[in-house]
């Protein structure tokens, strides 16, 4: 029997700015515009991330409302953070993208850590967080942030 995976990553060169990518990312209202899995409907304006500890609220696809606590940020680099249903603490699965610059735009990296979660009745969900599902993220926004790009 081989152990469960709890943390997926997928990764991908944008060829976009890394600067324009992270805004993207750390900008919650953006956050719908390339959600890959549909989850997030929307995030009110005013809401972007510059510091560990910040929280942002986000709208999802059953109409309840997240707060996602910010538990790792590098300007322009790495933003992670905690969700949980408002109100409550966050469960344990934590998102993160990594953004770094390469020749000709940016490595883009997606994480979906579930290791610490401690919320059971969240596990079938957790589980449905694959390579391939965060991928479909990287590639919505490579698509939104190439687009806006070549527009510049």
């Amino acid at each position: 029997m081989t152990e469960e995976q709890r943390i997926v990553s997928a990764e991908r060169v944008v060829k976009a700015p890394a600067e324009a990518v992270f805004e993207l990312i750390a900008d919650p209202s953006q956050q719908p515009r390339w959600d890959g899995n549909d989850n997030l409907v929307e995030a009110a304006p005013g809401q972007r991330v510059h510091a560990v500890g910040d929280v942002f609220q986000m709208k999802i696809h059953n109409g309840d409302v997240r707060e996602n606590r910010i538990v790792e940020f590098e300007e322009g680099r790495r933003i992670a953070w905690l969700p949980a249903p408002q109100g409550e603490e966050p469960r344990g699965h934590l998102w993160r993208w990594e953004v770094e610059p390469v020749e000709g735009g940016a490595l883009v990296r997606h994480t979906y850590d579930w290791s610490q979660l401690t919320d059971e009745t969240r596990f079938a969900r957790a589980r449905s967080y694959t390579g391939p599902a965060l991928m479909s993220s990287v590639d919505r926004l490579a698509e939104l942030a190439e687009s806006e790009a070549a527009e510049a």
